[in-house]
């Protein structure tokens, strides 16, 4: 009879442990209640919670990513885009997290598309495709400062993709193109005249030595002559034909 009722008694207890007893695992902090009203912040562990009179609600400390869905907006210079983003954030005081607002995860993705939609109105779409760091960095201070009281820390923001109008592409698309030839143009039209320079001055230094330009003849003939498959016409000037006939008449009349 007596091992009946210590057996009773130990059943009673595993049962009461069982519905009493509550694990909170290390990346979870508990907010307990009792009677409806806020008492502590419950560490990890396993911790007693009496039913009826107390009541927990866990919540996960880990960094959550909130992937912001595509916004459409309007940019300063009145271009529209579509614009997506993600965020990661941390909470640092789970209380908070619980009785400040209703529900912190719908409330954070609410915020970020808003504030999303308004911080690309104040700038171009230069500034929105060169300058995504900082505008993201400012996306992120507004809404780390909103959260603020709901003991969430907004850890980074990241600006995934900027999609144009197609219309919008082709219009950037020939802009480039026409940047590109226009730099062709200028460095042609540079080492064009680079080469006059030089060209120029050869010809000044070839005229101001004497026998330099017929120096100069002669080894352009020698370099033409080292290919025998090549004929090349020549214009002589006049005084040089004029004394090539003076130079026959002598050897004929010497005959």
């Amino acid at each position: 009879m007596y091992f009946g009722t210590f057996g009773t008694i130990i059943v009673i207890a595993i049962v009461l442990l069982v519905v009493f007893l509550r694990q909170i695992d290390q990346y979870e902090r508990g907010i307990l209640f009792t009677m409806g009203r806020y008492s502590r912040t419950v560490q990890p562990g396993w911790r007693m919670v009496i039913p009826l009179f107390q009541g927990l609600k866990k919540i996960d400390i880990r960094t959550k990513a909130v992937d912001v869905p595509d916004q459409e907006a309007i940019t300063k210079d009145n271009i529209p885009v579509h614009i997506n983003a993600v965020i990661y954030y941390k909470i640092l005081d789970p209380a908070k997290a619980i009785l400040e607002i209703e529900n912190y995860y719908y409330a954070t993705s609410q915020l970020a598309q808003t504030t999303m939609r308004n911080s690309v109105g104040e700038y171009t779409l230069d500034q929105l495709l060169q300058d995504r760091h900082s505008i993201a960095e400012k996306i992120k201070s507004t809404i780390d400062e909103m959260t603020e009281s709901w003991g969430i820390d907004v850890l980074a923001v990241e600006l995934k993709d900027i999609i144009l109008p197609e219309s919008l592409k082709r219009t950037i698309a020939k802009v480039a193109e026409a940047e590109r030839e226009k730099k062709s143009v200028i460095i042609s039209s540079e080492g064009e005249l680079a080469a006059s320079k030089n060209v120029a001055e050869a010809a000044a230094t070839l005229s101001a030595q004497p026998g330099a330009l017929h120096l100069r003849t002669l080894q352009s003939i020698n370099d033409i002559s080292s290919d025998q498959s090549n004929t090349t016409v020549w214009m002589v000037p006049v005084e040089a034909l004029h004394a090539l006939e003076g130079l026959g008449e002598y050897f004929k009349n010497k005959k």
